[in-house]
């Protein structure tokens, strides 16, 4: 490996450092200082509370945020090989805004601030939602489509139940892993305060297209138990039509029942980022994001002391990304009543990870 560059830092009140590649001039600094007062509305809209306000009034189209990276209160940047040091210092800006955004947030009296602070229900699903690796000292807090079955792939690496992530065999999502809930309290506590803790987050929307497409389109199981139930409550005149097969239901169809569903009781699937992982109860050292999941993961894997030769598996030729285009597409053919009763329910996720909520606009629509 090349030798690493020198870095430079400050010292925060609590002794950590927060780095920085190389000192660049002033001249840099205000030409990339631009990206500030767009993603500072977006913190002080959020840290005031107003947020939902602006989703009634279609003010939040615009604002641009970052990618997710880490919690607000242990962050842990990465040093990445570009010699663009003026984009490594537009990246620590936005990075340091959405993290006092998320420290603003969680720091609310009404947010949780522990793992026991939470509710039976709510510990439940964030403990079972937690992989854990001992060799490594790391958890890995999954959400179903945001690329876990890959990170399952490597923890069986990991551990030796799988000898390469390539291996062409179907993905049991139980057996050989650990998690968290396995363990007694002193235990998990012990996890909490010493292990690497990590999870990945994707834009609220596009996951939740992946799995209606993933779910409705392609898995019989799913299509059986929830699609024939969608069809039959909102789908006129098939309220007790015991032959439904679940195999055609449309995006506004699936939008309807997450409305109506709560979120803590969701399917792991559609339920928010926000209730599976609990970023306020837990202080997560690193939040990659899906839509750099490459870089991330490299990033995750070399933390973590991963061996060479443990790799992130690269995606299967039969995937199917979804597009910005095809994500708007979607979207628009949903009633704007409709997603303004959606979107309440994904704002953490939207708010949090630094996502922008999307225009559907009847003009944006009409383009």
């Amino acid at each position: 490996m090349p030798p690493r560059k020198k870095e430079y830092g400050i010292k925060r009140a609590s002794g950590s450092l927060v780095h920085f590649r190389a000192p660049v001039s002033a001249t840099t600094i205000r030409r990339h200082s631009a990206v500030v007062p767009s993603v500072l509305t977006f913190a002080v809209i959020v840290a005031s509370g107003g947020l939902l306000l602006m989703i009634e009034k279609g003010m939040l189209n615009s604002v641009q945020t970052p990618p997710p990276r880490a919690n607000g209160r242990k962050v842990e940047y990465r040093l990445r090989s570009s010699s663009d040091t003026a984009a490594d210092v537009e990246s620590q800006i936005v990075q340091e805004i959405r993290n006092r955004t998320i420290r603003s947030v969680c720091g609310q009296r009404n947010m949780p601030h522990s793992v026991w602070s939470l509710s039976p229900l709510q510990r439940k699903t964030l403990l079972q939602h937690i992989l854990v690796n001992d060799e490594h000292r790391f958890l890995y807090c999954y959400v179903p489509k945001v690329a876990c079955s890959n990170w399952k792939r490597v923890l069986k690496v990991l551990s030796g139940a799988l000898a390469n992530v390539d291996i062409k065999v179907k993905m049991d999502h139980r057996a050989d892993l650990v998690f968290l809930s396995d363990l007694p309290p002193e235990e998990i506590r012990h996890r909490l305060r010493h292990y690497f803790k990590f999870m990945f987050v994707r834009e609220p929307m596009a996951r939740l297209l992946s799995a209606y497409r993933n779910k409705f389109g392609e898995i019989e199981a799913y299509q059986r138990k929830y699609g024939a139930e969608i069809i039959r409550r909102y789908r006129k005149g098939y309220a007790k039509d015991k032959k439904i097969s679940g195999n055609d239901v449309t995006f506004t169809e699936f939008t309807r029942y997450l409305v109506d569903e709560d979120p803590e009781r969701m399917n792991e699937h559609w339920m928010p980022i926000y209730n599976l992982c609990q970023p306020c109860a837990i202080e997560y050292d690193f939040i990659g994001s899906y839509e750099r999941l490459e870089s991330d993961a490299s990033y995750i894997l070399e933390r973590v002391g991963a061996p060479q030769h443990v790799r992130f598996p690269e995606r299967q030729t039969w995937y199917k990304p979804v597009t910005k285009e095809t994500l708007h597409y979607y979207l628009c053919t949903v009633p704007q009543k409709f997603l303004k009763e959606l979107l309440p329910k994904y704002i953490l996720d939207f708010s949090l990870f630094g996502y922008p909520l999307p225009n559907t606009t009847t003009e944006y629509c009409r383009h």
